[in-house]
């Protein structure tokens, strides 16, 4: 149980870095996956899994949000993309991944991330 929070605060903590970063701008699956790739030294056929994951829980995200969805309606949505992501990862990158929800979850709850 432990693990799939992480994995839900990773996500969540990696769109507030993302919205940080682009000074309000939202990152898109594909900047998320490249980030990514680049953190995890992920193959192309990884990194195009990976998008192709990203687009779909933020389509059924947004879906959910445009309904008057929370973010407790969404966290199934996150919990389900983060289970794929992990199914495509080697056991070194999952362990990198882990490392990166770890940190993120710190930055979350020291501060919300670093927003400005």
């Amino acid at each position: 149980m432990k693990k799939i929070l992480l994995m839900c605060c990773f996500v969540v903590g990696i769109t507030a870095a993302s919205h940080a970063q682009q000074g309000g701008m939202r990152m898109s699956p594909e900047d998320r996956a490249k980030a990514m790739q680049t953190q995890l030294k992920l193959s192309d056929d990884q990194t195009t899994q990976i998008t192709a994951i990203l687009k779909t829980s933020a389509a059924q995200r947004d879906s959910v949000k445009s309904a008057g969805g929370d973010r407790t309606a969404m966290r199934p949505i996150q919990m389900a993309a983060n289970q794929k992501i992990q199914a495509i990862l080697t056991d070194d990158q999952k362990v990198a991944y882990k490392k990166m929800m770890d940190d993120m979850r710190a930055k979350m709850q020291n501060g919300g991330g670093g927003g400005n």
